[in-house]
Formats: structure tokens, C-alpha cells, sequence
């Protein structure tokens, strides 16, 4: 999953790096500080879906669109200044990725089940979640764990639902959410409009 650069020593070397490249040295600050958050949106995309083509195009015209430069000079930039960050390209941080998916351990699926089994429980407990936000938690959780992106831990866990009870995943956390979740957040509806209502009225009383 992505790199954590969040520690100061850690992001203050990644900085220097990225301004180190070619592009790096030729940005003003608040273009470089620019390129720097979308190579990180970039970076996060790859790691959640496999791919960055499109948001890369997105942001390269994005970029240049108040720039001195077109999109292709957009996407070079910050095509160096990711190479700098991360010390890989983008594409290398997908083959990398990929090559973890083609040779996982043999216990990967045992993992992907046990993940898969907590979502009814998350639904359920504490504040309750509906189950996209259970299922995208779980299988961030399961991609780090792996180290394959976050798409294919989904499948992974998809599947592995699939093969051992024999019913969707989807299906069942759906049945989880209407049992759990529905009830709490229709509660919380109906009484942020009560609350509305009482104070419409006070406001009606006053005046």
C-alpha cells in the first residue's frame, strides 16, 4: 500500500529528492507544492486500483490549465517529480504490485475469508456503517496486509465469501446494514427534522 511518508524525517528527505529532479529544480514553490499533493493522489489511485492513466491525464490538464505549459509538459513534471518522491515510476509501482498478486503466500485466501467474515460484525457493532464503508475498510486493511492494492483484495475477499458460504458478500452485508445500520440512521434522521422542526417553531414563537 502506499509508502507512509508522513513521518518528518521521512517526507523532509522525499521533498529534497523531488526537488532534486529535473522538473524539481525549475518549479516555483507553490507549483512544486502542487505537483507534490497530486503525485500523492496519483500514488494513492495506484495502490487502490492498479492503474493511474486516467487520473494522470486528469491532473496533468488540471496543472497546466494556469501554467506557462501544456498537459504534456504537465505529465512530465509530475511524472519526475513522482519518480523522485517515490524513487520508482509509476508504472514500476504497478508492476510491483502486480508481481506481489502473482505470487502470494498459500494462507492469502484463509486471510481474505477471515477479513471478509468481520464485515457483518462491523456493520453490526459500535457505531454502526453501511456496508460499502464496511467492505472498502476491510479490504484497505487486507491490501496493506498483503501488499496488492486495494481492487484486488476486494475480489480476494468477493471470492472467498463466494466459495465458502455460497452467497454474495454483497448480498449478505446488505442484510447486516437493513438489519443494523437503516434502523440507527433512520433514528438519526427523524430526529435531526424533529430538532429542526422545535426550533422553527421557537423562531414562529419569538417574532
Amino acid at each position: 500500500m502506499p509508502s507512509d511518508d508522513r513521518q518528518p524525517s521521512t517526507q523532509s528527505a522525499r521533498i529534497q529528492a523531488a526537488r532534486e529532479t529535473y522538473s524539481g529544480q525549475g518549479l516555483t514553490e507553490n507549483q512544486f507544492r502542487e505537483a507534490w499533493a497530486i503525485t500523492g493522489v496519483i500514488h494513492n489511485e495506484i495502490h487502490k486500483s492498479g492503474s493511474f492513466r486516467e487520473k494522470l491525464t486528469d491532473y496533468s490538464h488540471a496543472f497546466a490549465r494556469a501554467e506557462r505549459f501544456d498537459a504534456l509538459k504537465g505529465e512530465s513534471i509530475l511524472r519526475d517529480i513522482y519518480q523522485g518522491r517515490y524513487s520508482q515510476s509509476m508504472n514500476q509501482t504497478c508492476e510491483g504490485l502486480l508481481e506481489v498478486e502473482q505470487t502470494l503466500p498459500a494462507d492469502s485466501e484463509t486471510r481474505a475469508l477471515q477479513k471478509a467474515d468481520t464485515i457483518g460484525e462491523r456493520i453490526k457493532d459500535g457505531p454502526t456503517q453501511p456496508f460499502y464503508k464496511a467492505y472498502d475498510n476491510t479490504s484497505l486493511e487486507l491490501a496493506k496486509d498483503l501488499g496488492v492494492t486495494q481492487s484486488y483484495a476486494k475480489s480476494m475477499m468477493k471470492d472467498a465469501f463466494q466459495t465458502k458460504h455460497g452467497k454474495s458478500l454483497y448480498e449478505d452485508g446488505k442484510v447486516f446494514e437493513e438489519a443494523y445500520h437503516r434502523p440507527v440512521k433512520e433514528a438519526e434522521i427523524a430526529s435531526r427534522k424533529a430538532e429542526k422542526l422545535q426550533e422553527r417553531s421557537q423562531s414562529y414563537s419569538r417574532n
